[in-house]
């Protein structure tokens, strides 16, 4: 009889179940807090390398010389620094993205476009950066089976030059 009443009292017993529901519900709360901050930071990065590539293109387009199409062989080449560090950088020097993204390449080139426009061939500056993005909160995925790749994307911008 004795034996009876403990095990009811036992079975009655919910001391234990919010630490049992908290264990099954902490992983689902962490990839999900991870999978937040991660498509942010994606989105923060890739709208501020918009944002660059944009300015770079704007700066070619004004500073470069209106007649390039009339050289030899037209290039943006010495532009590449300038252009990079507008795409990485903010207007005083310090670095736009944390480590985890890299701005692997900036590139600038010139196509020479005939038309229908006042000038028989018109110049087109073309700037492209190439950003990487690793992800830091990757082990948290990996409580789950998820393995994040590296991301990898092309931004590129165009622009008639009207020269200086």
């Amino acid at each position: 009889m004795r034996a009876r009443s403990h095990i009811r009292r036992f079975a009655r017993r919910e001391d234990g179940a919010v630490l049992a529901e908290f264990g099954l519900v902490l992983p689902l709360m962490l990839v999900l807090f991870a999978l937040s901050i991660e498509a942010a930071r994606t989105f923060w990065a890739y709208q501020a390398t918009i944002a660059g590539v944009r300015d770079a293109t704007r700066y070619v387009t004004r500073a470069q010389d209106g007649a390039i199409c009339d050289s030899a062989s037209p290039d943006l080449d010495a532009w590449g620094p300038a252009l990079t560090d507008m795409v990485r950088n903010a207007a005083d020097g310090t670095p736009l993205f944390p480590s985890s993204i890299t701005v692997s390449s900036v590139v600038a080139s010139v196509a020479c476009v005939a038309g229908d426009y006042r000038q028989s061939v018109v110049p087109v500056a073309t700037v492209t950066a190439a950003l990487e993005i690793t992800y830091p909160f990757a082990r948290v995925f990996r409580l789950t089976g998820l393995e994040l790749p590296t991301a990898n994307t092309v931004v590129r911008d165009s622009g008639r030059i009207f020269g200086t």
